[in-house]
């Protein structure tokens, strides 16, 4: 999503980097950048007023003019900004003292809301909550079957009256189903339009005050830029949410949403949501988003994903395994199955820092290569996969065909086997190569 704010702010602060020292010009030209840059990012007029002139006004003082590493003083500044710009700490839920806890899920027709739902619900799931859904969403076709089939595939009940019922009467009846069933978080879909309109705020505002939720969530999604946050004033004004939930943060917008909602409305934007797993939702940390729009990579990020996904066990066996020294081609592919739970390639590498999000646009990370490794993989026999030095021509003709490649492919694989086999002994006995990355040589 930051990937074109996050290459102007480069090239703001490379410009900075060959200066030993900042004159007051030096940092106008960066501030003018910045400014040009956020505002092609879609961010509000007045936010980006108010961010350029705070840079300006520490930057222009002893804190970088008088420092012995003025640039990295200056992109210090400007990230403690971004940070503060979007709420500086994580706002997380408010949990009810006697269960159960409602949250009430707002927006727009087409924002995710309903997927939200889902997302939201898995989320506490993995928290070691016991959610319950609403289908308050009456109007949209199909909604209350998208919702019970996420409840299914979560194995999270769903409490509907079908689309002719009053979505008052169903969010109250649904407070009462959930403490019967003994869910400690019960979350309440509505109903959302294409655009706002006095119906629908006035929906929502008897919903509010018939089931007094202790989280209101606005749903919003990051593709509508500027209009997202004329979305988020609307309903401040009317219905008055506790936090934003970012949609589709993966598409291809400017971050506009982002960096803006928060300082237009005061209201802090509790969850992030990317891609289409039902996983893919957590919290939104300021303080991570800046540092990655700052080409400062996520390590913290990068190792939660890491710790929820990568099996303990698995991992201690493959470190026994490699104290003798033997790395299997089962072993290669527990790791790339490991490791694409993690998300796509290219967001694992967006999180480690130094590598500028430039950089990833030309790399051409081919997410389809990993599904030609595992069906080559596959195609072999389990001694093979055992003692790939086995694999003759003729083995590498039959493993080509069962897996619908050629022996090119085959080839180059074995290579690369045994150039990630032959790192891996060395890791085993603790002699880390100088440049591990050189393994893969210009392949892609």
């Amino acid at each position: 999503m930051f990937d074109s704010l996050s290459d102007k702010l480069q090239i703001a602060f490379d410009g900075l980097k060959k200066q030993g020292r900042l004159t007051d010009k030096d940092v106008e030209r960066a501030a003018r950048e910045i400014r040009l840059a956020l505002l092609e990012a879609d961010v509000n007029f007045k936010v980006v007023k108010q961010f350029v002139d705070s840079v300006k006004q520490r930057a222009l003082g002893v804190e970088v003019l008088g420092s012995l590493t003025p640039a990295q003083q200056f992109i210090k500044i400007v990230n403690e900004e971004l940070t503060a710009l979007m709420g500086s700490a994580t706002t997380k839920l408010t949990f009810s003292p006697r269960p159960p806890t409602l949250i009430m899920m707002v927006g727009l027709q087409g924002s995710g809301k309903t997927t939200a739902c889902g997302k939201l619900a898995n989320f506490l799931l993995a928290q070691g909550k016991s959610p319950g859904l609403v289908a308050g969403d009456v109007y949209r076709p199909a909604a209350i079957d998208q919702l019970k089939t996420l409840g299914q595939q979560l194995g999270v009940p769903v409490y509907d009256e079908g689309d002719q019922a009053d979505p008052v009467d169903i969010a109250k009846h649904g407070v009462r189903w959930a403490q019967e069933k003994g869910r400690d978080v019960l979350i309440i879909d509505t109903a959302g339009r294409l655009h706002i309109d006095e119906k629908l705020m006035d929906e929502l505002v008897h919903i509010r005050h018939a089931v007094k939720p202790h989280n209101i969530l606005l749903v919003l999604d990051a593709m509508t830029g500027q209009d997202a946050v004329n979305v988020a004033l609307k309903f401040q004004e009317q219905v008055q949410f506790d936090g934003v939930v970012l949609t589709k943060m993966d598409g291809d917008a400017r971050g506009g949403a982002a960096l803006s909602v928060r300082a237009v409305t005061g209201k802090p934007i509790k969850f992030a949501s990317s891609g289409e797993k039902l996983d893919s939702f957590e919290y939104f940390y300021p303080d991570r988003v800046a540092s990655r729009i700052l080409g400062m990579g996520d390590v913290l990020t990068l190792i939660e994903k890491a710790e929820r996904t990568i099996d303990e066990k698995k991992a201690r066996e493959l470190e026994q395994r490699l104290r003798k020294s033997t790395f299997t081609f089962d072993d290669f592919l527990e790791q790339i199955q490991q490791v694409r739970k993690m998300g796509s390639i290219s967001s694992i590498l967006g999180m480690i820092p130094g590598i500028p999000s430039g950089k990833l646009k030309g790399m051409q990370v081919d997410e389809k290569a990993f599904d030609k490794i595992q069906a080559v993989i596959f195609s072999m026999t389990p001694e093979e996969r055992s003692h790939p030095e086995l694999i003759s021509g003729s083995r590498r003709r039959r493993i080509a065909a069962g897996s619908g490649t050629n022996i090119h492919t085959i080839n180059q694989l074995l290579t690369q086997f045994k150039q990630v086999q032959k790192m891996m002994k060395q890791l085993g006995s603790g002699r880390v190569p100088k440049n591990p990355f050189q393994m893969f040589g210009n392949s892609s």
